[in-house]
């Protein structure tokens, strides 16, 4: 973006998205805004989700999003477009309680 907008939005769509998938969003995420992000050439999409530990990554294609990698729990991911950058998923969770053993 090569400047700031005087509007107090931005009327660009961005290169990269990162949606946090939860039960009540995941199907609006997937069957609405994927289509919308494509359409509006969003190059780059992540989808992470917090209750079963992974993330996504999808690039747009020819209008189509293309799965590029699916990585879970504690891998270590380096993703584009940030692929320069080693990001440690466990980071992401909240530490699962121990077990109380009776």
């Amino acid at each position: 973006m090569p400047a700031l907008p005087e509007e107090a939005y931005f009327n660009l769509a961005p290169d990269w998205v990162c949606e946090v998938i939860s039960p009540g969003t995941a199907r609006t995420d997937r069957a609405v805004k994927m289509p919308i992000y494509a359409e509006l050439a969003v190059n780059w999409l992540w989808l992470v989700d917090p209750d079963i530990r992974t993330l996504e990554v999808y690039c747009l294609f020819e209008g189509h999003w293309l799965l590029e990698g699916t990585w879970k729990d504690d891998d270590r991911v380096r993703a584009s477009p940030f692929a320069e950058v080693t990001l440690q998923l466990d980071d992401l969770w909240v530490p699962t309680p121990p077990q109380i053993q009776t």
